[in-house]
């Protein structure tokens, strides 16, 4: 399956600085391959897992980034997870909602920081890179750059214009409808609420982060946009409410991000905040893909990055 490629318009931090990384040695060749990326291969639909089994690298050098939501059964997560990491030459996981909810017919049913442990011991069974592991460096065409997978749910702080509270927002979307299905199944324990889960997972984050050394720019994976800008176009704007947090807004300016990588949204697509590209990457579910003319589950082309400018470029500056 060919990669998808997305051009970035010039101007952005799409294209970091190629000089040698710390521990570059002068007689090194500098890698090869490409880093690619997908999200939300929901495969407990068989169209969905079909487009998986068909996955494949175009050379035996190529990382995979996945940004969540791979399912929700804890079978299906490592069907996928083994049959990728068995393809490509790395792959690095973050969790979505998805992943973290506890469905009443799984035979694993383990809750909150409890399954997100179980999943990130089943990654390393496997080789995949957690948001637990030390951030690898990308060496190949655009690095060196830090690959830093996160894992920060969401906090209600995406509220519409004029609600000062997770109730009142709550109680807004519930009006209109829009009641995401992890208030049912997402379960924060320990924690007492998911924004606390979201608090902590937060910190835990900035301060990983802060330490990565100043000359490495990064490419932060985060399943949930960093910024709220990729959710104004949501057929139900109350649904914002549960795709981030207004504590990252900073983030892809203040960690040096040469790319932001996100899921979540099912709106695939290149979007330019603050002069860095957001790069939505999901498949969705089949009753959303049938109706795009492109071919469903290319992974996107993130490193090297296209830099010619063309018509179909989306964006927006936050």
């Amino acid at each position: 399956m060919a990669y998808e490629i997305r051009s970035i318009p010039p101007g952005t931090t799409a294209a970091p600085a190629t000089g040698p990384s710390p521990d570059h040695g002068r007689g090194q060749r500098r890698g090869r391959g490409t880093l690619v990326a997908v999200s939300d291969l929901h495969v407990r639909y068989d169209e969905n897992r079909d487009i998986v089994e068909r996955l494949h690298p175009e050379s035996a050098d190529d990382w995979l980034l996945i940004a969540g939501d791979i399912g929700e059964y804890l079978a299906d997560i490592r069907w996928a997870l083994a049959l990728l990491s068995s393809r490509f030459a790395k792959v690095v996981w973050v969790p979505g909602n998805h992943e973290l909810w506890t469905p009443a017919n799984d035979p694993v049913q383990l809750r909150g920081v409890a399954r997100y442990d179980h999943l990130v011991e089943i990654c390393r069974e496997l080789g995949v890179v957690t948001p637990e592991d030390p951030y690898p460096v990308w060496e190949g065409e655009g690095g060196p750059v830090a690959i830093a997978p996160l894992f920060l749910l969401y906090d209600y702080s995406f509220r519409m214009p004029g609600l000062d509270s997770k109730e009142a927002a709550l109680a807004v979307a519930e009006k209109a409808g829009v009641v995401c299905t992890d208030e049912f199944f997402l379960h924060p324990d320990p924690y007492p609420t998911r924004e606390a889960w979201c608090r902590a997972r937060v910190a835990a984050t900035e301060a990983r982060l802060a330490a990565v050394p100043e000359e490495l720019p990064t490419i932060l994976v985060n399943h949930f946009p960093l910024v709220r800008e990729p959710t104004r176009p949501l057929w139900h704007p109350e649904f914002a409410l549960w795709c981030g947090t207004e504590a990252t807004a900073d983030w892809p300016r203040r960690f040096r991000a040469a790319t932001v990588v996100y899921g979540h949204l099912h709106i695939p697509r290149l979007l330019i905040c603050d002069g860095v590209p957001h790069q939505e990457v999901s498949l969705g579910y089949p009753r959303e893909w049938r109706r795009r003319s492109t071919e469903p589950g290319r992974p996107v082309q993130i490193l090297p990055a296209a830099t010619a400018v063309t018509s179909g470029t989306t964006g927006a500056h936050a």
